[in-house]
């Protein structure tokens, strides 16, 4: 019996450290829209692989800048306009498209429900709004510059712009804060954002002729210390459980 423990105990300590070896830290640079979804998603990844992951959350366009700035990364989760330039650019090794959401109008819990189901109601409803809240236009986010547009697109930017109120975008910057908080009578941001707000509600999404969907995709990138890790990572965010998170949190492809 004490030969059988013995034997046991020594197989342990030699597979042990394979075992560590095979373990690794993911660091991940993500999209605030994501957020909410690996919030969910990387406790039960973490627990069936041994591997601890690193996210660093930002809009897509300032996690790009970090990258090139040169700050460590082994996956980048980003939207996939931005993810291009950097496979262009020789930063990122591929693309594997993840979720997707488009742009969404929220007020603060309890407040009434505007329309704008159509491009007129929209209209009229930004018109009567006393404050709009979306991203400002150097956070690196991807919806900041389109909504711009969509005013014009509208006829109303003049109207609209003394009323604006910006968030800087990231996790302690979103559009939905600037609502929950009172400062923002109505925001626009991508609906994934939105709904991962308690205090906000989301109202509907911009109508169809005005709308702009963004695809969140992940790449390994080409100074990845852990590439075989990641890859794990991307399979299981691209796996039917995952889906099935994304379709709760406002994401789906």
């Amino acid at each position: 019996m004490m030969r059988a423990l013995r034997a046991i105990v020594i197989l342990a300590a030699l597979l042990a450290p394979d075992a560590v070896a095979r373990a690794a830290e993911i660091k991940v640079l993500v999209t605030t829209a994501m957020k909410a979804a690996l919030d969910e998603l990387v406790p039960p990844f973490e627990r069936s692989t041994g591997h601890k992951v690193v996210a660093s959350y930002d809009p897509s366009g300032r996690l790009s800048q970090r990258l090139r700035k040169g700050e460590p990364a082994d996956l980048i989760l980003i939207a996939s306009s931005e993810l291009d330039l950097l496979i262009k650019d020789r930063k990122v090794k591929d693309r594997t498209d993840v979720a997707r959401t488009g742009i969404g109008l929220a007020v603060k819990k309890g407040a009434p429900h505007p329309d704008v189901s159509t491009p007129d109601a929209l209209k009229r409803t930004l018109l009567a709004a006393k404050t709009v809240g979306q991203t400002s236009l150097s956070g690196g986010g991807v919806t900041a510059f389109y909504i711009q547009r969509v005013f014009a697109q509208l006829g109303i930017t003049d109207q609209v712009q003394p009323k604006l109120r910006f968030a800087a975008g990231g996790p302690d910057g979103r559009v939905s804060v600037l609502v929950s908080s009172g400062e923002a009578e109505i925001g626009l941001q991508l609906v994934s954002e939105l709904m991962s707000n308690p205090d906000v509600e989301v109202i509907g999404t911009l109508p169809d002729k005005l709308q702009q969907f963004t695809v969140t995709a992940a790449g390994i990138t080409t100074s990845s210390k852990q590439p075989d890790a990641a890859r794990a990572l991307i399979r299981h965010l691209i796996s039917p459980e995952a889906k099935a998170v994304y379709k709760a949190k406002g994401l789906g492809l």
